[in-house]
């Protein structure tokens, strides 16, 4: 998938869009949709507990088979399709007992195409096996932390995961972070490289594509009221101040390590993605 450049207008003379002629003009099966409920950031007593979001337009979820859990029946890819709620495409499946179910795309996925997941399951993109039976510097995605849970690891658009290596009772898997992590070898794993790898050069070129996304604007802590933010107020142009700058709640931030140390999945880390790259 590439990019193109509409017809530039005083309002969005910078802007790219992605070329989607490629992908199926069909609308979402109707008994894998459901409506997207809109949150704008507020909680149940209508408090924004998430600031920036709001006023986006309507759209479906889509529901996606994060399981993989059709073992040894094999489906054909009906439609490859544009989902609104994520970067990557996604691929429309019907199995050979009629059940549909939407997966991630993998990019050089096509329409017509035969894909399975199981532990017979070939090595083409598309197909889901367990991480043991993958080849090391098999690139993958949709990767299980927990066997049975579903992908966890490398789900947006152009994300692909290596398996780096094996030890006795652990895979290890290269992450696009640069970390390099543990996972058990029976976590399912599809082969391949999500969709859309060009997202990331989209330029949204205006103020209101991006009001459309539902993302409000972000104010500078300086730029505000003292009652509103720490940084705020002061006469004309000034610093952030000592000892440190804060959130808007006070907390000290710009470096301040937050992740806990007991963290359940760190002890599965064997390279940070903080580490210095060489």
């Amino acid at each position: 998938m590439s990019t193109v450049v509409p017809k530039p207008t005083p309002g969005a003379r910078f802007a790219t869009k992605l070329d989607l002629r490629h992908l199926s003009r069909v609308r979402p099966h109707k008994k894998l949709r459901q409506i997207n409920p809109k949150s704008s950031g507020r909680n149940s007593a209508g408090r924004i507990t998430t600031r920036h979001q709001g006023g986006r337009q309507k759209r479906y979820l889509r529901l996606i088979d994060w399981k993989r859990n059709k073992y040894d029946i094999p489906a054909t890819v009906v439609s490859i399709e544009y989902d609104p709620n994520r970067t990557a495409n996604i691929a429309l499946l019907k199995y050979a007992d009629g059940e549909m179910r939407y997966i991630l795309a993998p990019e050089k996925l096509e329409v017509g195409q035969t894909i399975l997941s199981g532990e017979t399951a070939g090595f083409e993109p598309g197909n889901a096996l367990p991480l043991r039976l993958i080849p090391v510097g098999t690139a993958v995605h949709n990767v299980e932390l927990k066997p049975g849970k579903g992908g966890q690891l490398g789900r947006s658009a152009g994300s692909q995961i290596l398996i780096q290596g094996r030890e006795e009772k652990h895979i290890l898997l290269k992450l696009p972070s640069g970390e390099i992590r543990r996972v058990s070898p029976n976590c399912y794993a599809t082969i391949g490289q999500v969709s859309n790898p060009a997202w990331k050069t989209v330029k949204l070129g205006k103020a209101g594509r991006k009001r459309r996304l539902g993302i409000r604007p972000t104010v500078r802590g300086v730029a505000q009221h003292p009652d509103s933010h720490p940084h705020g107020g002061g006469e004309g142009r000034s610093p952030i101040g000592m000892p440190s700058p804060k959130s808007p709640w006070g907390k000290p931030t710009l470096g301040k390590k937050t992740r806990r140390k007991s963290k359940y999945s760190r002890k599965m880390i064997v390279k940070d993605r903080r580490a210095k790259r060489m």
